[in-house]
């Protein structure tokens, strides 16, 4: 009995460092398993935050413009912040680590699929869970940075101003009014043996003040603002008719530095527009407009004139008979002829272009519609065309102030 007893023990004795390592086993595996369900909610719980939110955008007028002044703010002085201290533009980086990365981890995958036969189902959870986490970022920041925004009340609800139909003949007084200011600022801006403008100005500084003074007067315009940065590949954006862009994920306002450089003012000031908040083309065009006729720089004065003359002269051209087209024409001086003949002839030559990595036709067309579409699904029922209500808002605007 005794020896039996003896035996028993050993017996347990024996199999016990096996039961214990089975134990550890087991423990360790679930250990393994939980990271990976939590990576799988937090990434899920995420998504459906920014689903809810965008529904709440989209049914609240009051919430988007709450979340615009206060929630906002918050990614500009944080995130913002951040990728303002690289002196390149980050969001070409992620653009160029999605348009090639993506494709290669797709082949890397199906490569270790191959040579890794034992370890699949591990590198699918690796890669699934990479492609989940690239999905859920995109969602997020879109809602947050973008989508969101298209929901606020519009730039004149928003800082009292009227929204009143005009005249033909309100609009031409406006025309004309324009054109004597742009014809003064053309006399005061450095030219060169050709004729064409010198531009003798900041991409930054200067445009962040300009946009910082119209903070006195209209909301959401005043405190931190970006970095402004030029795009290394501005060629492609030209080929995408883009002179520039607010980039949501980097959160920055991003130029193309190829265009015509008269045009370059305010467009800075009009993607800084867009990283306060107001995601509207038309909106953020005229707010360009205002920031820099008002601004000190001459060259920053002349580039907002000779931008709303571009509307101006549009919307008039659309009823004009031709005696008052060229009437039109004739009021505006030779100096501002030449800078508008030189972006006309940049323009041409990026259609012309020849050997050249992607075909202009081709890829001015898919980024056209991608703009056009996108504003219509975001609730711009006139698509691309909205640019155009800049001129509105200047009527009403000015209008409005005598």
């Amino acid at each position: 009995m005794q020896m039996l007893t003896e035996e028993t023990t050993a017996l347990k004795e024996e199999l016990a460092p096996e039961a214990a390592t089975q134990e550890d086993k087991a423990r360790v595996k679930k250990k393994r398993k939980f990271p990976l369900s939590v990576q799988l909610c937090v990434a899920l719980g995420l998504i459906l935050g920014a689903v809810i939110l965008e529904i709440t955008a989209v049914n609240s007028t009051s919430f988007s413009d709450w979340y615009r002044e206060h929630i906002f703010p918050l990614w500009v002085n944080t995130y913002g912040r951040l990728t303002s201290v690289f002196p390149f533009s980050f969001g070409e980086i992620l653009i160029m680590i999605a348009v090639f990365g993506i494709p290669a981890s797709v082949v890397a995958m199906i490569v270790l699929f191959v040579i890794k036969k034992k370890k699949r189902k591990k590198i699918g959870k690796v890669f699934g869970y990479v492609y989940l986490w690239i999905i859920t970022f995109v969602v997020v920041v879109q809602v947050n940075n973008c989508f969101v925004l298209y929901r606020t009340s519009n730039f004149a609800k928003t800082n009292d101003i009227p929204e009143n139909t005009h005249t033909s003949e309100q609009l031409e007084q406006l025309g004309d009014a324009i054109v004597v200011q742009l014809n003064k600022a053309a006399e005061k801006v450095e030219r060169d043996e050709k004729g064409l403008i010198v531009m003798r100005c900041d991409y930054d500084k200067t445009a962040k003040k300009a946009m910082q003074a119209l903070g006195k007067e209209f909301k959401n315009l005043d405190g931190y603002y970006v970095t402004p940065k030029p795009v290394a590949c501005s060629f492609f954006m030209s080929q995408m008719n883009l002179t520039g862009i607010y980039f949501p994920f980097s959160m920055e306002a991003n130029y193309n530095n190829d265009c015509y450089k008269a045009k370059l003012p305010c467009t800075v000031c009009h993607e800084l527009a867009h990283t306060k908040g107001y995601i509207q083309e038309d909106e953020a065009t005229f707010i360009a407009y205002l920031a820099c006729v008002r601004s000190d720089d001459p060259y920053y004065q002349y580039a907002g004139y000779l931008t709303a003359l571009s509307y101006v002269r549009n919307k008039i051209f659309e009823y004009a008979d031709e005696g008052k087209k060229i009437k039109f024409d004739n009021s505006i001086s030779d100096k501002v002829w030449v800078d508008i003949d030189a972006n006309r002839e940049y323009w041409d030559s990026v259609k012309k272009a020849k050997d050249t990595v992607f075909d202009t036709q081709t890829v001015s067309k898919l980024s056209s519609d991608f703009v056009d579409k996108n504003l219509k699904l975001n609730g711009v029922a006139d698509g691309s065309r909205s640019y155009g209500r800049m001129v509105d808002l200047m009527l009403n605007y000015y209008i409005d102030k005598k």
